[in-house]
């Protein structure tokens, strides 16, 4: 009596296992069947919509890409040059000050009192000093006359000579007096940005404290520090001796949103050995305050404008095995719609465009977008404006085929290869 549910168990058992078995069967077979379905529609060379481009002519620009540092003409740490009490602060953290501009005021108390000394000083030995003349004109007249000695005569000159010494030496001291008081009053010794205070008002400031009152950094003009290669130094010293002026750009740490223009100013006169890179210097007007102080920045540097250049979208460039004949090379969309492999030679690249030095000419209509699912001789589905094979500037009378017309988005124009729909998703299988 037993036996007989156990039998029914198993017979169970058994069932699901084959019914797991036919389920799974069918699943592999279903999917065989599609991916066999693609590989062949692939194989066959069946309609596949992609994105494409028509090959420009125009001028590329050779940007050399370096790493920067704003770095200011002029900071300076405003220090104290006497002693005293600060008895003012008259600047705001972050102010823009100009040159001369008053900035701090020392208790000037002890100096005018130093100066008025001076200045009696000086009254009390002009005076002693004129008598001494007056004396000597008399001893001299009584000298011709044999009426004094020699001696005396000699003495009095010397008493003359050492008022006048005297009197020289409380010029000086006069002098030094007034400019101690001068100082009293501090200044803006350049043009530029002023930072955090180093000091209160109230202390005791000396020339001797190492943080000074304020810094004052000048960032209007601004230069940007940063290294080039030194292979790059030949093409831009012949550009420099030839009299040209070196354009500069500088971007945000993300190399997306631009801060300033500049110009190149200088480039050092020597080449870093363990780096093999030259420093260089540009300079920018920085009116908007876009760069700071020690600011990483990345540069850009226009070495040279190339002219005629045929100009394609870099998406558009396949890469195959280093060492085939097709290492580089774009699909080339023909005249029956088919694409065939084009190798070509890269030469100058800017930004999402690039020039061929050789293998495509003006007009041609290559593939940039869904290269990927193409072989030599797959046909394709093109936008309806674009023409394989038209000459540029000819097609429809909306001018689609002509480089930079409206309907391909010239990349010379707006920087978009694409045609209009070229975004529509391949046909599926």
């Amino acid at each position: 009596m037993n036996e007989h549910p156990r039998y029914r168990i198993l017979l169970w058992i058994g069932a699901a296992i084959a019914a797991i078995a036919v389920i799974a069967w069918i699943i592999h077979h279903g999917k065989q069947a599609q991916l066999g379905g693609q590989g062949m529609r692939g194989r066959s060379g069946g309609p596949m919509a992609v994105a494409v481009a028509i090959a420009t002519v125009g001028e590329l620009a050779i940007k050399v890409p370096a790493l920067g540092t704003v770095t200011p003409l002029a900071t300076v740490t405003v220090k104290t040059q006497i002693s005293g009490q600060l008895q003012h602060i008259a600047f705001k953290e972050g102010q823009l000050v100009h040159l001369g501009e008053f900035l701090a005021q020392i208790d000037p108390r002890p100096y005018e009192a130093a100066l008025a000394q001076s200045e009696g000083n000086l009254r009390r030995d002009q005076s002693l000093l004129t008598n001494a003349h007056l004396d000597l004109k008399r001893y001299q007249d009584l000298a011709a006359d044999n009426t004094i000695a020699r001696q005396q005569l000699d003495t009095q000159q010397a008493l003359v000579s050492q008022y006048e010494a005297t009197v020289a030496t409380d010029t000086a001291q006069l002098s030094l007096a007034k400019l101690n008081l001068q100082y009293t009053h501090i200044v803006s010794p350049v043009t530029g940005r002023v930072g955090l205070r180093q000091v209160d008002q109230g202390n005791y400031v000396t020339p001797g404290d190492a943080n000074g009152i304020v810094v004052v950094t000048e960032l209007q003009p601004v230069s940007v520090v940063f290294p080039l290669p030194e292979d790059n130094l030949p093409a831009i010293q012949k550009r420099l001796h030839a009299g040209a002026t070196l354009s500069v750009e500088a971007y945000d740490r993300a190399d997306t949103g631009k801060l300033a223009d500049g110009k190149l100013q200088s480039v050092d006169n020597q080449i870093d050995t363990t780096t093999g890179t030259i420093k260089m210097r540009a300079l920018f007007d920085n009116e908007d305050g876009a760069l700071f102080a020690n600011q990483f920045v990345n540069v850009r540097l226009l070495q040279d404008t190339l002219t005629d250049q045929v100009i394609i979208p870099v998406a558009a460039v396949q890469h195959g095995a280093p060492d085939s004949a097709n290492s580089t090379f774009v699909y080339l969309v023909g005249t029956d719609q088919t694409v065939s492999v084009r190798p070509i030679v890269l030469g100058v690249t800017d930004g999402e465009r690039v020039a061929v030095n050789k293998g495509l000419q003006a007009g041609d209509v290559i593939v940039t977008e869904g290269g990927d699912r193409l072989r030599d001789g797959a046909t394709v589905t093109l936008p309806a404006a674009v023409t394989p094979g038209a000459a540029p500037g000819a097609g429809g009378a909306d001018g689609a085929n002509a480089p930079g017309a409206n309907g391909v988005n010239g990349a010379h124009k707006h920087g978009d290869w694409r045609h209009h729909g070229a975004h529509a998703a391949p046909a599926k299988p």
